[in-house]
Formats: C-alpha cells, structure tokens, sequence
C-alpha cells in the first residue's frame, strides 16, 4: 500500500496517468514542522491548554482538512484561524490535518 502511495505521489508529480486533482498522500512529519505555529493554541501534542481552543490530537484527519480549508477561504469566521490558515498551502493543510489525527486524543 505504501508503495503505491508513492508510486501516485511520483506519477502526480511527473504529470502522468493520473487526473487533474488527484492527491497526493499527505506527511505527518511535516505536519508536525508545521505545527510549530499552531502549538501556541493547541499545544504540540495537540491538547489545548486554553479553553477557546479546541483540542485537535486525534480528530478525524477529513474534518480537520475540512476546518482547515473553511478558514483559509473565510468560509469558517475565527479571526485568528483565519489569519494563520490563509497562507496554508494544500499540502500544509494535508499535512497538519495528518499529524493531528495521528495523535493521541
């Protein structure tokens, strides 16, 4: 599986075989360098230690994609989401929904 994981990541980025939009699998540990701006709120192990922050270690991976995108577009209000989330590229957002999901809640 893992292997075709990267066999996708690798036609993807050579522009072969795949369609228009077609992910590429997203990577925890770069989530987790991401992360460092996030860990203010959420904590790096992503247990919040203030109350209007929610806690992220182990939520769903898609929701967290979800959230994530909704701030970036303004979709989701939150002033401070929105400002750290606009700059996140696709794969960030992929990235950090990663590393957050793969935490112990």
């Amino acid at each position: 599986m893992r292997g075709a994981l990267y066999l996708t990541g690798a036609l993807l980025a050579a522009g072969l075989g795949l369609p228009a939009g077609a992910a590429v699998a997203a990577d925890a540990q770069a989530g987790r360098a991401k992360a460092l701006q996030c860990q203010a709120c959420h904590g790096m192990d992503g247990k919040s230690r203030l109350p209007e922050a929610p806690h992220l270690a182990g939520q769903v991976e898609s929701y967290l994609v979800k959230a994530l995108k909704a701030y970036k577009t303004g979709a989701r209000k939150d002033e401070q989401m929105n400002l750290m989330a606009k700059p996140l590229s696709e794969a960030d957002i992929a990235n950090l929904a990663a590393f957050y999901s793969s935490l112990k809640p």
